[in-house]
């Protein structure tokens, strides 16, 4: 595997090194020992799958709160998504800025998502599907959301949004401008 971290602090692509025969291929996606030494401290005791009908569907994006402290290591793994990761901690440099990585069946890449960052995606094609790894399970209660349509946070969703959940549309927008946080748009990095 090939651990690379992102402009933002806690965001990590994790790409599979696949050795390929004449019967297909083979390649970790996950391995303990490999994460602790990039400094990725993973446990994981919950596994999910996020079938996705349509092109354009937006899940996200979505956070859980303290004390819950849930990381997330997401893969495609079927069709394609593009996935989505904002810093909504206002003490952070790069906070409100966004990293977009494009997670597809054939590329087999991963993102590694620390605790309190914002993480959803826009599938690119029907039929996708994405699987979750998580350190800790769904908390009711300590979920949060930005609104992925929020001008502040200046997302360029690659098509026009087809589907999205009734709660994703109702997270607040964030505040106009404050005091202390820059006028430029909050800004994105890719790979």
């Amino acid at each position: 595997m090939i651990i690379t971290p992102t402009v933002i602090a806690g965001v990590w692509i994790v790409d599979a090194e696949p050795f390929a025969d004449e019967r297909g291929l083979f390649a970790r996606t996950f391995c303990a020992e490999e994460f602790a030494a990039a400094g990725l401290a993973v446990e994981v005791t919950q596994c999910s799958v996020a079938y996705n009908k349509h092109a354009g569907t937006i899940r996200g994006l979505h956070w859980a709160a303290e004390p819950v402290r849930e990381t997330k290591l997401v893969r495609c793994t079927r069709g394609a998504l593009l996935d989505v990761i904002v810093d909504p901690r206002p003490d952070s440099p790069t906070y409100l800025r966004h990293v977009a990585v494009e997670l597809t069946a054939d590329n087999h890449r991963a993102l590694f998502i620390d605790a309190g960052l914002a993480h959803g995606y826009q599938t690119l094609v029907d039929a996708t599907e994405a699987t979750y790894q998580m350190n800790v399970p769904f908390t009711p209660g300590h979920d949060r959301g930005l609104r992925f349509d929020d001008p502040r946070l200046a997302i360029a969703w690659p098509l026009p949004v087809s589907v999205v959940s009734a709660k994703d549309r109702a997270w607040d927008l964030l505040p106009a401008e404050q005091a202390g946080i820059a006028s430029e748009p909050a800004g994105v990095a890719g790979v």
